[in-house]
């Protein structure tokens, strides 16, 4: 444990050398041309290195925040490369129709879709979903629930509230509704207004189950970086006065407070929320998804600008120390379930890629005035 404390210490000194070129009013981080291009040159050091399946939900992190980088640049060549990606999979999820994982990828048929009115962009997404909504799957066999992992609520939410949304159909926003109230009963804990993973990391009555090497339960960043992220895709798509709106909005309120209470000095988040002394350095993908949802929030007029925008400056300036030059996000925490330790500067993942690009297109539409 001293030897990981000792760690942590050095990379946190580390960082904040890095930051010393840096500060919150530094006009080229937050510069509309500056963001813009860093966002470019990390969508062509990602597609230039591609890692997994395209229907996989890692890409469907990362397109999600490639078709944002889309919106924000407007790069014919991003076009390009998100319909290259749809024709390759012939614009088909994955092969798991009641796996949340096997749909992220969806969000962005759906959001071309809207640029293109192509049928054919979006029709295996209709039949995937509806044969979900018809047909319990192995997931529900398994664990009682369809969405029984937090991450699912970024994979799956922004799915159904698309298409409701797309094709004016508010069953997909029932539908949507059902599910995530299932999960949310599950995993959230009305204490931290935080997401536990899954199940397996409940405290039981007794006060018996995982637990850090501090004693607190473990939440872990990018999961609830999922979640964050999640509900702000979901909220775009959600009508003003669908009934549930508030009920989302003050989840998102709730989980807003508490993940800027945790954030640390250096503005990023440890991938362990509640023990971040035992966790070397910031997190790039629960961080980027993080500074994504705050700064949306603050944009939308749901965050107050006044406490949350020292917050996502903060972690937007310290975001962009973990771009190398050639425009590779690391910092990324592997692939897995829970908080890691076995991650570098040179740990990168498509999702963290994905985060950042979303991070960026919040934060360039911030009035720092």
């Amino acid at each position: 444990m001293i030897h990981i404390r000792r760690n942590a210490q050095l990379i946190v000194f580390g960082l904040v050398v890095v930051f010393a070129g840096f500060t919150s009013a530094d006009p080229n981080v937050f510069s509309p041309d500056y963001i813009k291009a860093t966002l470019k040159k990390a969508v062509d050091w990602q597609l230039k290195h591609p890692k997994h399946k395209l229907t996989d939900w890692t890409n469907g992190a990362f397109y999600s925040g490639v078709f944002a980088a889309y919106e924000t640049t407007r790069s014919p060549e991003i076009l390009d490369s998100l319909m290259a990606m749809g024709e390759r999979n012939k614009w088909q999820p994955g092969a798991r129709y009641d796996h949340a994982d096997d749909i992220a990828i969806c969000q962005t048929y759906i959001n071309l879709y809207r640029l293109k009115k192509d049928r054919r962009m979006i029709q295996a997404t209709i039949d995937t979903v509806q044969k979900m909504s018809r047909v319990p799957g192995k997931e529900v066999a398994n664990h009682g629930l369809t969405w029984w992992w937090c991450d699912a609520l970024f994979m799956g939410p922004p799915v159904l509230s698309q298409l409701g949304k797309t094709l004016n159909d508010p069953s997909y926003y029932v539908l949507n509704d059902s599910l995530y109230k299932q999960t949310y009963k599950l995993l959230y804990n009305q204490d931290e207004h935080l997401f536990a993973r899954d199940a397996t990391y409940l405290i039981n009555a007794a006060g018996e189950g995982k637990k850090e090497s501090n004693g607190k339960k473990i939440f872990w960043s990018r999961g609830n970086g999922w979640v964050m992220g999640g509900l702000v895709q979901l909220l775009n798509e959600l009508p003003k006065n669908h009934p549930t709106r508030n009920w989302y909005v003050t989840i998102f309120k709730q989980m807003s407070e508490r993940l800027i209470s945790l954030q640390q000095a250096d503005g990023l988040w440890r991938s362990s929320l509640l023990d971040p002394d035992a966790y070397p350095g910031g997190e790039a993908s629960g961080s980027g998804f993080d500074c994504y949802a705050l700064a949306w929030g603050i944009n939308q007029g749901i965050l107050d600008k006044k406490t949350y925008l020292p917050a996502v400056q903060k972690a937007w300036v310290a975001l962009n120390t973990l771009v190398s030059p050639e425009g590779r996000v690391g910092w990324v925490q592997p692939i897995g379930a829970d908080p890691r330790r076995n991650f570098s500067a040179d740990s990168w993942e498509v999702y963290g890629t994905g985060a950042f690009l979303l991070a960026g297109s919040e934060v360039i539409k911030l009035k720092l005035k």
